[in-house]
């Protein structure tokens, strides 16, 4: 049997299998478990793997392996819709995660075989970082999970507010790299304690960055006419959200939780997505009840609406003080095979719909992002459920808002990773636009989100109540919020280039 220390003599079976360990063991830097150690082992076991490939057919399936470890654990969620109604699409659930995990695999799989290509361990930092850009746009898109979010909490996030999430990839990537490459070779060995000292000094810096922006907002915070907010959360399990007889009974929760009366009356008051149980069409009734329990206070709502065109759409509406609807949003960018099936007319001509649409075939599409106006709080990005996980997108907005308000039905998600991954993807979305975030979620986790992604409260999940709570300060605009990914794509273009001029090089 040949020895561990021998890993390039091993078969490519028994390297993939410690590759799905290591991608484990990387996925366990996502919440809701936050061992950030433990996903640096991870990756500097697929570093370690590379480094013992032979061919670059060997590389892509070792890259597979290692991403198939990686999302199957990072996604382990994707079954919890398929479930809501087990006797119709129960079957589905394991095909779906086994489908997500070996298709996001694809992309490192990709980056893999491309750096064994190029022939130099530095060139799979760059591909690595690329291929996490391209998941994040290719298809729609899916930047779930993304290798940066390990940082979440530690003062490294700090940096998102400069390079983003992609930024972070790649110095995670890179540091990784420097400290296997050094452990690897004696001549280089001296790294290691390089590596390790600019470790440490980031977490210092991010740390002292994360500090400003406290004293930013000590100084900020004593403003003389703060507002307040508050969020409810139903707490409408999925399965029983639609129930004839238990729609009344949430609607009557949410009518309560808005009439509550306390020492301070809120600014705002905000329900989850899709709360309402009618359509806005048909709605004046339930409007004006909604604003008889808010008493002159303006509400923000979620529920679905149908177009002129006949097509349904998952709305965000702002009703006014007067009862009056001042606003409507309509989400655009829609969850696939949930609230739309890929495929337009051959889906509906083929009887299949997305498993949250209540009408026809699915919803329609928004127009874009674009900015609300709350009376009295100012420009609100508004971001419904699966819009939060776009940093491009959410960044993308002009003129900039003065805070994001995102409300969710994250009972889609079941009780465990999925929700904790979702809100941990709103907190980035806070620290990279230097911008507070008001998160209503059905279900939970309902929270406040200071500008520098810390929560400020928060209701827990499977939790029904109201939260009433100060709408925290935002901060000048962050280098991200100005530059976007724009310096980090081009940084991976002008890379990539390099390699492959080297190569031709090399080869010619």
């Amino acid at each position: 049997m040949p020895r561990v220390t021998d890993l390039a003599g091993w078969p490519t079976r028994r390297k993939m299998l410690l590759a799905v360990v290591g991608g484990a063991l990387t996925g366990l830097g996502q919440a809701p478990f936050g061992l950030v150690w433990l996903a640096l082992i991870g990756l500097a076991g697929g570093f370690w793997l590379f480094q013992n490939i032979t061919t670059t057919r060997q590389a892509g399936w070792i890259g597979w392996a290692f991403g198939v470890g990686y999302f199957a654990l990072v996604l382990n969620w994707i079954v919890e819709p398929f479930l809501v109604d087990i006797a119709t699409y129960g079957w589905m659930a394991p095909f779906a995660l086994i489908g997500m995990a070996a298709g996001m695999a694809l992309f490192w799989a990709l980056a893999f075989w491309l750096a064994r290509w190029q022939g130099r361990s530095i060139a799979l930092v760059v591909f690595w970082t690329g291929a996490e850009v391209l998941r994040s746009v290719i298809l729609t898109g899916f930047p779930w999970g993304l290798l940066g979010y390990i940082w979440l909490d530690t003062g490294i996030a700090q940096f998102a507010s400069l390079i983003g999430p992609h930024g972070l990839t790649l110095l995670t990537l890179a540091g990784v790299w420097a400290l296997v490459t050094a452990l690897g070779h004696r001549k280089r060995i001296i790294l290691v304690p390089v590596v390790v000292i600019v470790g440490a000094g980031l977490l210092y810096l991010g740390n002292g960055q994360a500090a400003s922006k406290l004293l930013y907002l000590a100084k900020n915070g004593g403003n003389s006419d703060p507002k307040f907010v508050r969020i409810i959360q139903t707490n409408a399990p999925q399965h029983e959200k639609w129930n004839r007889e238990m729609i009344p009974v949430f609607f009557d929760r949410n009518l309560q939780f808005t009439a509550a009366v306390t020492e301070r009356k809120p600014n705002l008051i905000i329900w989850p997505e899709t709360s309402v149980p009618y359509l806005l069409n048909s709605a004046e009734g339930a409007l004006q009840v909604i604003a008889d329990a808010a008493d002159g206070v303006p509400v923000v709502l979620g529920m679905q609406r149908r177009g002129e065109e006949g097509q349904y759409y998952n709305s965000l509406v702002v009703l006014g003080a007067d009862g009056v609807v001042a606003d409507v949003y309509d989400k655009s960018h829609l969850v696939p095979f949930g609230e739309y099936m890929p495929g337009g007319w051959l889906a509906a001509k083929l009887g299949l719909t997305g498993l949250a649409a209540q009408g026809g075939f699915g919803f329609g599409s928004g127009d874009g992002l674009r900015l609300v106006d709350i009376p009295g709080l100012g420009r609100a990005l508004p971001l419904i459920c699966y819009e939060a996980i776009f940093p491009e997108e959410v960044g993308g907005v002009t003129p900039r808002p003065d805070w994001l308000l995102q409300i969710t039905n994250d009972a889609w998600f079941g009780n465990l990773a999925g929700p904790q991954q979702h809100l941990a993807q709103a907190r980035f979305r806070a620290i990279e636009q230097g911008l507070p975030m008001v998160r209503a979620a059905n279900t939970g986790i309902s929270a406040t989100i200071d500008a520098r992604g810390e929560i400020t409260a928060q209701l827990g999940l499977g939790v029904a109540g109201y939260l009433d709570v100060k709408l925290p300060h935002g901060l000048p605009p962050t280098l991200y919020s100005r530059t976007g990914d724009l310096p980090v794509n081009l940084l991976l273009i002008v890379a990539t280039a390099a390699l492959f001029l080297k190569r031709r090089r090399l080869i010619g």
